[in-house]
């Protein structure tokens, strides 16, 4: 307790003003050397931002990979870092060092990151970005500087290609009509090994009016960096502003990537600075119509908004795109996608967006051409998800990693989240042309995969459990629940739409064993000896599986487990013991677990969650999903079942909050109010 006591004070200690304001993190302790940027992002590209003032750590386009890297494997790309700048004042170029009164501010409710910064007793800038919501492909910079003094200032636009990228080409043209001035600082390169075109296109945005405009000079360094600027005198007192509009696109996205980025900044910049924000805001507000609202508890508040905030941020409606394990916030986990996604972050989205989880399944859908081939491979029918899944959903573990050929709960998952959309939405026109297909096939994997032993009940052999330190063993609890659990959503769905079912399905279910000890503790394992374990295995039959339903029974395995588990695990397994302790209604433990969800994760300045505590790997948009649900499924009570979102009577709330509101579930959009 001590350690967490700690890690706490020291993640409160890089934060400011989280107590006043539920919407926004504020730092002025910006250190380099223990720096942990927040992302801005639109479901498409990934900004992160860098405590280098108008840098950005990494630009992440959502969708593209290439092999490079890291595992022989294929790795999500960068693209170009198209939102970079550069400030000049009286011929001097602003660094770090130059700089006094540096804070940097979250703003979630609206997706804005705002730098400011007084320069020396010459200026005051402040300058704000942002992935702009209702355009995928495109961000938007605000920069506004006030001379204290008179001065002259000269901002560049900077476009950079990282190193992966080769074969790059910088260009710049003016488009010039009666009624707009339009820059197009444009640069274009190959991924590794040339399997796509990346292209990025940046435009200046002025409030004079036309004709009145900065002259604008461009200057190519080299290959890999070319910039747009313009230079103004201030007086002082005045104060100058101004914004950079820019897209980048990939071939993985649309046939002609260099033309479309910069027709995509020209529309930008066509629709001007004002309807720009806008329209992001409104994008914004519309998200946060679904929200989590709890009174009592500021830094649990804080802590809430900031998950919803990173998942709406990497993930949207309408594409067939799916999330990594840390989402766009950089090259973790190669942004590769795994049971993170299905049954962490997942959740969470169908009850507070139910159609941008239709989103990440649609990605799923799309794929299962390549899980048949796998399932085929491996002398199996139907589909066989990868373990880490990439672009085209080919198998993309590193082959060092027996989670690759081995961890196979990962097909269940997937048809697990299929029906549970249904159940949700009940929406049986999707089930039919979806739902249905993907639970079909799924159901007939684990016909053909799973044994019949000597003792007539059906095996799964030499898996890798949910717990990943048990290699290659057999019967894994946590596979086998989730087995009868999906097969018995098969047989629902073709119940659902008059399709007679295949017998071998239920008699699977039914047979398919789940082993328990003398003292009748499920064993995570046939060979289980009771050893440390990595993270939560058994205890999620009881949930978000309905496969140990008897609190007598789920109470034996929490405590039992509880005491097994790694205290330097991943987060989400805390998340899965707070549940099942307020279900249980020991709501002082359920409270302690949820905070060790998420505050020992935490690193500065804004607190983003790393995967373990004192990890250094953020975002982890899986932790964050588990924390989510331990307030919406925990405290909250939501459940999903046959008649869609129900909500477990009689959960407590933790003795110092006052109520939680939840608004906006499901496609009716309840609100649930929770009072002591």
């Amino acid at each position: 307790m001590k350690r967490l006591c700690l890690l706490w004070v020291i993640s409160c200690c890089c934060v400011k003003l989280w107590a006043q304001d539920p919407w926004t993190i504020t730092t002025d302790i910006i250190n380099p050397n223990n720096y942990y940027g927040v992302t801005v992002a639109n479901g498409m590209i990934g900004i992160v931002s860098s405590a280098e003032p108008f840098k950005v750590k990494d630009v992440v386009l959502n969708g593209a990979f290439d092999t490079y890297g890291r595992g022989r494997v294929s790795n999500i790309l960068k693209t170009f870092e198209f939102a970079n700048m550069d400030l000049d004042i009286d011929g001097h170029r602003i660094t770090r060092s130059d700089i006094s009164k540096y804070q940097q501010t979250l703003d979630m409710k609206t997706g804005i990151l705002t730098t400011s910064f007084a320069y020396q007793d010459k200026a005051l800038v402040k300058y704000s970005m942002m992935a702009l919501q209702h355009l995928p492909y495109t961000m938007m910079i605000d920069m506004e500087i006030t001379a204290n003094k008179s001065c002259e200032i000269t901002p560049y636009s900077v476009i950079s290609a990282p190193d992966i990228l080769r074969e790059v080409k910088n260009t710049y043209h003016l488009i010039d009509r009666p009624h707009a001035l339009i820059p197009l600082l444009t640069s274009v390169a190959k991924s590794p090994t040339g399997k796509h075109t990346l292209a990025a296109s940046n435009s200046f945005l002025f409030q004079e009016p036309r004709g009145q405009e900065p002259r604008l000079i461009h200057e190519e360094w080299d290959y890999g960096l070319h910039r747009l600027k313009f230079s103004k005198k201030l007086n002082a007192g005045q104060t100058y502003t101004f914004s950079i509009v820019g897209s980048t696109i990939s071939t993985e996205h649309t046939p002609d990537a260099q033309n479309e980025a910069e027709r995509l900044t020209i529309y930008a910049a066509l629709e001007q600075h004002d309807r720009l924000l806008q329209k992001h805001k409104n994008a914004w507000a519309s998200l946060w119509q679904s929200d989590i609202r709890i009174e009592g508890d500021t830094d649990v508040q804080r802590a809430t908004h900031l998950a919803m905030y990173h998942l709406y941020s990497f993930c949207r409606e309408g594409q067939a795109y799916s999330l990594s394990p840390m989402g766009l916030s950089g090259l973790g986990y190669n942004g590769h996608v795994f049971w993170d996604t299905e049954l962490w972050m997942f959740p969470p989205i169908l009850l507070l967006q139910p159609q941008i989880a239709k989103s990440l399944l649609e990605y799923r859908f799309q794929r299962m051409e390549a899980a048949r081939y796998n399932a085929q491979a491996h002398g199996y029918k139907g589909v066989m998800f990868p373990w880490e899944s990439d672009d085209q959903g080919y198998e993309s573990t590193p082959v060092w990693a027996l989670t690759g050929p081995f961890q196979h709960h990962i097909t269940a998952d997937v048809g697990w989240a299929f029906w549970k959309y249904y159940e949700v939405t009940h929406d049986k026109e999707w089930l039919k042309t979806r739902g249905y297909p993907m639970l079909k096939e799924v159901a007939d994997f684990w016909v053909s995969r799973v044994e019949k032993g000597a003792d007539n009940k059906y095996h799964i052999i030499n898996v890798v459990c949910a717990d990943e330190w048990a290699e290659n063993v057999d019967d894994n609890a946590y596979t086998n629940g989730m087995v009868k659990e999906v097969l018995d959503f098969a047989i629902e769905a073709a119940d659902e739409l008059h399709i007679d079912v295949d017998p071998r399905w239920e008699d699977v279910m039914k047979n398919l064993v789940i082993l328990k000890n003398a003292e009748g503790i499920t064993l995570e394992h046939a060979t289980y000896k009771g050893e440390m374990i990595k993270q939560a295995d058994v205890n999620l039959l009881a949930y978000p599986m309905h496969q140990v339903t008897e609190n007598q029974a789920i109470k034996k395995d929490l405590d039992y487990y509880e005491a097994k588990m790694s205290p330097d695990g991943p987060a989400m397994s805390f998340a899965i013991l707070s549940i099942l302790h307020a279900r249980l209604g020991n709501i002082p433990k359920a409270y302690d677990l949820l905070v060790k969800s998420y505050k020992p994760n935490e690193v500065p300045p804004f607190g983003v969650l790393a995967e373990t505590a004192g990890g250094t790997n953020p975002y982890f948009a899986t932790g964050a999903g588990g924390f989510l649900q331990t307030i919406l499924n925990g405290f909250g009570g939501l459940d999903i079942g046959e008649g869609g979102i129900e909500q477990i009577k009689g959960i407590k709330l933790p003795a110092h909050w006052k109520s939680l509101t939840l608004t906006g579930i499901g496609l009716q959009r309840k609100t649930y109010h929770i009072t002591k």
